[in-house]
């Protein structure tokens, strides 16, 4: 391996990680939100033309061929049978399209965002009885790119009871960042989904985890939008009831959903780090 060959991967990362993080974050990302709402011909088309040039953006699955905007595009629903759900009541099934980033059993209550990266569950969750729930459970990171589909779904037919809303920071959840940043995931905009499975009892955890250009979500079971700018209150209370594969929410951009289940459940022989797994797919057995 010569020099220039351990030097360049270095260089790059660097350049990365300065033109994604060491920038106003939060001005970025309500700029970001704002001209994707743009609904200007010439501004939508310049931005989904210079996301497909840097992203590899795929289209051929979208529901429609026209997009009013920017944001419109990146919110994009599939067409009819795109993301079939696996029917088996023994599955726990993906929510999103994503790259596993980690994955395997918590120890304790510490788990890992990239390796040699640890934090705790009360960290992430700010919830004692549901760190209690998880001590020594499984988990898997699912990383949503930019040209990814970014709604997600229910994993299982469950109730969702309460949804603790986390303001924080944006930074960058691309592995550079995570090799980088301690505690990343504790210190972004954040959802925390408390669920119980229907009618197993289980309760599994979803953690959607913004980022920069996209801290938003949205949620169908709730009338507000969780952004930068949301000031309601951090713990709302819900009782939402939905089919496995049902439609829960979406990004407005690429990021992360952290999936958290009890210690008796345990990950489907397709799951590994670095493996890209689609909405609907085998994740995890139940228990």
């Amino acid at each position: 391996m010569t020099l220039r060959s351990r030097v360049l991967p270095l260089l790059q990362e660097d350049l990365n990680f300065l033109l994604t993080n060491r920038i106003p974050r939060r001005l970025a990302t309500l700029f970001v939100g704002w001209i994707s709402r743009l609904e200007n011909p010439l501004v939508r088309n310049a931005s989904i033309g210079l996301w497909r040039l840097f992203s590899g953006l795929d289209l051929s699955e979208a529901r429609q061929s026209h997009f009013r905007s920017m944001r419109d595009c990146f919110t994009r629903e599939l067409k009819e049978g795109a993301r079939p759900f696996d029917p088996d009541p023994a599955i726990l099934a993906s929510p999103c399209d994503g790259i596993v980033g980690a994955c395997g059993t918590i120890d304790d209550t510490l788990l890992y965002q990239i390796k040699g990266f640890p934090y705790t569950l009360q960290d992430l969750l700010h919830d004692p009885a549901l760190v209690e729930i998880h001590r020594n459970g499984r988990f898997v990171t699912l990383r949503l790119t930019s040209a990814m589909y970014h709604r997600f779904h229910a994993p299982y037919d469950c109730r969702v009871d309460q949804v603790t809303y986390i303001s924080g920071d944006t930074w960058n959840v691309n592995p550079i960042a995570l090799k980088r940043v301690e505690r990343l995931f504790c210190k972004n905009e954040r959802a925390v989904l408390s669920t119980t499975l229907l009618p197993n009892g289980s309760r599994i955890t979803l953690v959607p985890v913004a980022a920069i250009a996209v801290a938003s979500i949205r949620l169908h079971f709730l009338d507000v939008l969780l952004n930068l700018r949301y000031g309601g209150p951090s713990v709302i209370k819900c009782d939402a009831t939905l089919k496995k594969g049902e439609e829960m929410g979406w990004f407005e951009q690429g990021s992360t959903i952290i999936v958290f289940a009890p210690a008796n459940f345990a990950l489907c022989d397709n799951i590994e780090e670095g493996v890209t797994i689609r909405a609907g797919q085998p994740l995890l057995r139940v228990g």
